[in-house]
């Protein structure tokens, strides 16, 4: 029997809040629709979700209010939360979904808590090595839960939790470094130093930064910059190159990551699991500096555990001086035995089935009837999928 698009299974994927949430659930997302899903997704109002989303072709996309639970703002959480979830069980009552996948952050409480009620498969991945308030909230409440740290699974209260690492998107793969500096209007043969914060930028990076770098310069004189600032600090970060008289490519905010990471020969950036992962992927060394106020000092776990197995350099940022920098940015740009043995242990961080063997679950978990997709000829079910 071939089923009609409309009849294939909806999978609403909750990822929104920072690119973090957003871009492995778009990974993940792009195997299911390869597996003959529809998705959504469904983010939220912020405009840095609002500009990642805007090459998505052939899935939904939803926007809906939510708030974080900091301090004391409980009022304003619920508020959000009761909106979201309004507008969960109203569009779910519309377009019932198979199964619904949450990425963290508060965006994903209010579907999945809506999913409940509607019968459907409930999932959740957690990222970072240390689980987030909304994950560690919503685990008891999902059918299965996803780990990108095996550290992770015993922080959540799951009885079926899985360590299948945390997804990128197919286009981060190691590639012509030459070829992604010319895209980017820089010299093929010199070296690149990426800096960069995150989806949002990092304005800690971003000042500590621009004060080395005359040290910087002057020590390495044929090193090349890419600076991802953020909306609020470009013009101030642009300014202090132009003070300094270097030239560089400086961009408040870049869609082709995979373009800027395969251009760079080292980064900097804050630890973010899904920055970790994609550097990981394009086995690209990093210094990586955690955010000091990030929820429960993840980010300094997630760093910590890459630094204690040779896969990157832990910087706090109270410590980002020329004299801890430079010799870090040295040693791996121009010692040889240094740089391999990073490469190595970051190989071995990369998890490149993971998108594929979370879809598996998921379509696994939603016992779809016998159908032969018509977009997707080789994907049968026979008890659960199997590639053919």
């Amino acid at each position: 029997m071939i089923q009609s698009p409309s009849s294939y299974p909806l999978i609403a994927i909750a990822c929104g809040g920072t690119g973090g949430h957003l871009f492995p659930g778009l990974a993940i997302a792009e195997a299911l629709q390869l597996r003959g899903c529809r998705i959504a997704l469904l983010i939220s109002e912020k405009e840095v979700d609002q500009h990642a989303v805007r090459g998505v072709q052939g899935m939904e996309i939803q926007s809906w209010p939510a708030v974080g639970l900091v301090g004391q703002n409980q009022l304003s959480f619920v508020r959000g939360f009761l909106k979201s979830f309004r507008l969960a069980r109203a569009y779910f009552k519309k377009s019932k979904p198979s199964a619904i996948l949450a990425m963290g952050g508060f965006t994903s409480a209010a579907p999945i808590v809506a999913g409940r009620f509607c019968g459907a498969s409930t999932f959740l991945h957690e990222a970072n090595a240390i689980p987030g308030r909304a994950n560690r909230w919503l685990a008891p409440w999902v059918d299965h839960a996803f780990v990108g740290f095996s550290s992770a699974a015993q922080r959540l209260r799951n009885p079926s939790v899985e360590f299948l690492g945390t997804p990128v998107r197919s286009q981060f793969q190691e590639t012509d470094a030459a070829a992604c500096r010319m895209a980017l209007g820089l010299h093929p043969d010199r070296p690149v130093f990426l800096i960069v914060g995150g989806s949002q930028g990092a304005h800690g990076i971003n000042k500590s930064f621009t004060e080395i770098l005359p040290m910087v310069t002057a020590t390495i004189p044929d090193l090349q910059f890419l600076h991802l600032t953020g909306s609020l600090d470009f013009e101030a970060v642009k300014a202090a190159y132009q003070k300094a008289g270097i030239k560089a490519a400086i961009h408040p905010f870049f869609t082709e990551m995979e373009l800027a990471l395969g251009a760079a020969s080292v980064a900097i950036s804050r630890a973010g699991a899904s920055s970790i992962s994609e550097f990981a992927a394009m086995q690209l060394p990093a210094l990586l500096v955690p955010y000091p106020d990030a929820a429960d000092n993840h980010q300094y776990y997630n760093a910590n555990e890459l630094a204690q197995s040779g896969a990157a350099l832990l910087i706090s940022q109270d410590k980002m001086t020329s004299d801890v920098v430079l010799p870090a940015l040295l040693g791996l740009l121009h010692d040889p035995m240094r740089r391999d043995a990073c490469k190595k242990a970051l190989a071995l961080w990369h998890h490149a089935d993971s998108a594929e063997k979370i879809a598996n679950r998921v379509l696994q978990d939603i016992a779809l009837p016998e159908v032969e997709f018509a977009h997707q000829p080789w994907l049968k079910r026979n008890n659960g999928v199997e590639l053919l």
